[in-house]
């Protein structure tokens, strides 16, 4: 048997998207592995569904709205495409409200998220100072208010400046810098650039 005649027996011959019934083709989704030449994983799809993946200048927010009844499919390949489909368009706030409903195993999600959908750069920790101003590594700030040093015996008086400083990598409120010869946690919120 064919890919596309058990694709058409597995959708009704209709896009597995969509449910349209014209100008249907195989699509083959993208995963992380080695691509396979079978079913579960391709998907029945219409030439529109195909054009808007394909190219998303060419997008239409509301044909997406389909994505509302194909998400629950019971074919692992469909919840993939539908899941990409949904973190692609979640700017919009409905894409979104589904893709909190969207229950993936393991495996699926591992699929899904191959293809790099729904993965930002907004998982990056950005250290900023009391005003606002991002900090890097190496960078020298000033302590704005005296600060009572735990474990020790001094304080980190208003007006020092620290250089050098390292950022916690989990953490955008601390930072670490050597004061009096110590090397000590310090809050961003009371630094300032220099």
């Amino acid at each position: 048997m064919t890919i596309e005649k058990a694709l058409n027996d597995r959708s009704g011959s209709s896009c597995e998207l969509c449910a349209t019934t014209d100008s249907l083709i195989v699509y083959k989704v993208p995963s992380g592995s080695e691509p396979q030449d079978n079913a579960e994983q391709s998907i029945l799809i219409c030439q529109n569904c195909y054009e808007q993946i394909e190219d998303p200048d060419k997008m239409d927010v509301n044909h997406w709205r389909c994505l509302n009844d194909s998400m629950w499919s019971q074919e692992p390949v469909v919840q993939v495409m539908a899941w990409r489909m949904l973190n692609r368009l979640s700017a919009e706030g409905w894409p979104q409200d589904l893709l909190d409903m969207l229950y993936l195993d393991e495996a699926t999600l591992a699929w899904a998220q191959a293809a790099g959908e729904g993965q930002t750069s907004d998982d990056t920790v950005i250290h900023k100072d009391s005003n606002g101003v991002t900090l890097k590594a190496g960078d020298t700030v000033v302590i704005i208010k005296d600060l009572n040093v735990k474990g020790t015996s001094f304080t980190a008086k208003r007006g020092t400046a620290v250089r050098g400083i390292s950022l916690v990598a989990d953490n955008s409120e601390h930072i670490e810098g050597r004061v009096n010869g110590q090397q000590i946690v310090i809050l961003t919120k009371f630094v300032k650039k220099s």
